[in-house]
């Protein structure tokens, strides 16, 4: 323990997610407290900002245990926070939902998982297409979206679903480019993982995409990317 807290650096690293989540959650508590933003629009500030994390916690190279405690901190507090106001902008849209807890343990999981491995960038493909393909695909519909259709009791928009594959897509490929470079896998990759979490995202229901996609992106991210790379070897 004291050569852990000897190591100022790391401490540094680890300060700055609390300071970035914080600063994302304040932002969004302003939003709702002194402006007309939409509650939905405010919660996808938060979607979107906190998904970002994982990027600090790949690029400052942070130990799996921060992840994973980072993820059972943010669970428990958002389990209060449907019963105490503590969280107004996060959960003030009305509607009965465990998705931003199951964002929490997502997070979690893939630290848990892809840190350990050593490979946490498929982490952060997971991440990523929930925050960022999910996040853009509710914007797009609910503001572009004029072609409905029902799956499962679900009401999405062809307009969102379009945005959901498409960024799913471009995450996918962004992340590998930078790990694998302009190889013919980075580019190939994505379509199943874009085809996946896309049909993943229309069928889910009570928040429970904010699990199953990133864990399904993560995860078939990592077969198929392993495995194409194993031909080429």
């Amino acid at each position: 323990m004291q050569t852990l807290f000897a190591d100022t650096n790391l401490w540094l690293r680890i300060a700055t997610v609390p300071v970035y989540v914080g600063a994302i959650v304040l932002t969004a508590e302003l939003l709702h407290r002194y402006t007309d933003t939409h509650p939905e629009q405010v919660r996808k500030v938060v979607h979107i900002g906190t998904g970002n994390v994982i990027i600090l916690a790949w690029l400052l190279d942070l130990p799996a245990w921060v992840g994973m405690i980072a993820g059972v901190l943010a669970g428990i507090v958002t389990l209060i926070s449907y019963r105490l106001p503590i969280l107004p902008g996060v959960n003030s849209v009305g509607r009965k939902s465990l998705g931003t807890f199951f964002y929490a343990v997502s997070i979690g999981i893939v630290s848990a998982v892809f840190w350990n491995l050593d490979l946490p960038y498929y982490g952060v493909i997971g991440i990523l297409v929930m925050a960022w393909g999910d996040g853009l695909a509710a914007i797009i519909g609910q503001r572009f979206g004029k072609h409905p259709y029902t799956v499962f009791g679900n009401t999405k928009s062809w307009e969102g679903t379009l945005t959901m594959l498409v960024v799913s897509y471009a995450i996918v490929s962004l992340v590998l480019l930078t790990v694998n470079g302009n190889i013919w896998q980075t580019w190939v990759v994505g379509i199943p993982v874009a085809i996946v979490a896309t049909g993943v995202e229309s069928i889910a229901q009570w928040g429970l995409d904010n699990l199953t996609v990133p864990l399904s992106s993560a995860g078939l991210a990592f077969i198929v990317d392993r495995f194409l790379n194993g031909l080429s070897n």
